[in-house]
C-alpha cells in the first residue's frame, strides 16, 4: 500500500510522533478558524492532545481502520494540516474524507490537492468505489475545498454531523474514481 503521496506541490504521509510539535503549532495558530467546526479544537488544546491524536492515528494505520496523513509543502517541508480517510464501509465500498489546513496556509490550493491525492489512495489502495465529504452548510471554506477538488454536491442531508452532542445538517459531496483520474 502506497503511503507517501505527492503531486509535486503537496506531500502526504502517515503521521509520526516526530510531527507532534509541528501539528501542535499548526492547531494553535488555527484555533479561531477551526474551533467552530472541529470539537477537539478549543482554547484548551494542549501538546498532550496532539501526542494522543498522533499515537491513535498510528494505531489506526496498523489496524487498517482509518488512514490519517500529514499534509506538507514540498517546497519548504512545512506542516500544512491533516487529512484522513475514515468511516470506511468496506462492504459497500465507501469512506469519508476529513481535512483541515493551518490558517497561515489557506487559500493557496493545498487542501484540494490533498483531497485529490487521498481520494486516489482510497480508490487505488483501499478499493473504495466512492468517498464522501460532509461539511456543514455554513462551512464555506470546507465546501470550496470539496468543489475545487472536483467533488459533486449531492444533497444537503439532515443530522449528518454531530458536534458537541448536537446534530447538524451537512452538504454532502462525493468523489468517484473517474473524478480523480491520475
Amino acid at each position: 500500500m502506497e503511503t507517501h503521496l505527492t503531486d509535486g506541490v503537496v506531500s502526504l504521509r502517515p503521521l509520526q510522533m516526530a510531527d507532534c510539535e509541528a501539528i501542535y503549532t499548526s492547531v494553535r495558530e488555527s484555533i479561531n478558524e477551526l474551533s467552530r467546526w472541529l470539537p477537539w479544537c478549543d482554547p484548551g488544546y494542549a501538546p498532550s492532545d496532539t501526542a494522543g491524536f498522533v499515537g491513535t492515528s498510528i494505531r489506526w494505520w496498523q489496524e487498517g481502520s482509518q488512514f490519517t496523513f500529514g499534509i506538507f509543502d514540498t517546497t519548504d517541508g512545512a506542516h500544512l494540516g491533516v487529512i484522513g480517510v475514515n468511516h470506511l464501509n468496506r462492504q459497500h465500498g465507501y469512506a469519508n474524507i476529513g481535512y483541515w489546513v493551518r490558517t497561515s496556509r489557506t487559500g493557496r490550493g493545498f487542501a484540494p490537492r490533498a483531497v485529490r491525492l487521498v481520494a486516489r489512495f482510497a480508490f487505488d489502495s483501499l478499493g473504495m468505489a466512492r468517498v464522501e465529504i460532509a461539511a456543514e452548510p455554513d462551512n464555506l471554506a470546507s465546501r470550496r475545498v470539496a468543489e475545487k477538488a472536483g467533488a459533486t454536491l449531492e444533497a444537503v442531508v439532515r443530522n449528518r454531523i454531530v458536534r458537541r452532542g448536537q446534530a447538524y445538517p451537512a452538504a454532502l459531496y462525493s468523489l468517484i474514481p473517474e473524478d480523480v483520474v491520475s
